[in-house]
């Protein structure tokens, strides 16, 4: 299947000489939850807006549902929704008529079933005729949504959709982008909350001063990176590791009473079994063990650490 987005070997360079985007190439499928990760200037407010037709590249390509941004603007615009972190909303209008209004901005006509359907799949019905003002800041997030897509786009970008929300109506939000994407939507958001990416995204991307240093399967990134743990609960506190078990790299935790050992649990070997060895011959009991693998923010902060 074709894919819905593809980004061909983008660059941006501002007058000012800085370089936002270095050679970015990136496919997205239909129907997936995309996850753009990267520290704040990493150029992922420039890629969206390349891709949305708001800033212009120096060089390379973007075609959305296999049309040319450049060449079909009008007609590659509709088929975007765009979200913007900012909050950008007559707050005296009703929310009926701000989601109907952004509609025929796109020159769709007039159909109030899908405006309907629209507000209450967002579960925005029962405040349809009350204005922006008198919502709280989740509603008027998912205001923001429902104007996004008012006119039916085919892709939507979600710039930070859960800033300043909180945790109880940030999951409310993650279903409510699940549901999007059940109904055929695909969806790319940028996020700072690792956790976000974590549950929802089916693949993610991470981009540092400019470049896409990795594109990967949620799940197979980290199995890939992310390293596992082995934590052993000490019958004794140590104040020390031992000498004799100083080639193992281990750390200590937990005011001395645990033992932390890393390793790759894709590798051939995890030794494990020689730490343990070890362990007997040192002296040192434990009473317990468990296994913990590092989260994604564990593997983000690692990748963009190594590309600096």
């Amino acid at each position: 299947m074709n894919p819905i987005l593809f980004v061909d070997n983008l660059s941006k360079t501002y007058a000012t000489g800085f370089e936002a985007l270095k050679s970015v190439t990136l496919e997205i499928r239909r129907g997936e939850i995309f996850a753009l990760l990267g520290p704040n200037g990493a150029g992922k407010t420039t890629l969206i807006s390349i891709i949305c037709g708001i800033v212009m590249p120096t060089s390379g390509k973007v075609t959305v549902d296999g049309m040319d941004i450049g060449a079909q603007y009008r007609k590659v615009r509709e088929l975007i929704g765009l979200v913007p972190q900012e909050l950008t909303v007559n707050m005296f209008e009703t929310v009926w008529d701000t989601v109907s209004f952004s509609r025929g901005l796109f020159g769709k006509a007039p159909d109030p079933a899908y405006i309907e359907k629209l507000l209450k799949a967002l579960t925005l019905w029962d405040k349809k005729d009350s204005t922006l003002i008198t919502l709280s800041g989740g509603m008027k997030r998912r205001v923001m949504i429902a104007k996004a897509l008012s006119h039916e786009p085919k892709l939507l970008f979600l710039d930070e959709p859960t800033a300043g929300v909180d945790v109880e109506l940030r999951q409310e939000m993650w279903q409510v982008v699940r549901n999007l994407r059940d109904q055929g939507t695909t969806i790319i958001l940028t996020t700072h909350y690792i956790e976000e990416a974590e549950e929802m995204a089916d693949r993610v991307g991470v981009i540092t001063k400019g470049e896409l240093i990795v594109v990967e399967e949620k799940a197979e990134l980290m199995r890939k990176l992310g390293r596992k743990q082995l934590v052993l609960h000490l019958h004794e506190p140590l104040s020390a590791v031992p000498p004799a078990l100083a080639d193992h790299k281990l750390e200590l935790g937990a005011e001395g009473r645990e033992l932390i050992y890393t390793y790759d649990a894709r590798a051939e070997r995890t030794g494990i079994t020689s730490l343990l060895n070890d362990m007997r011959s040192a002296g040192v009991i434990f009473s317990d063990l468990n296994t913990t693998q590092s989260s994604l923010e564990d593997i983000f902060v690692d990748l963009v650490k190594g590309a600096r």
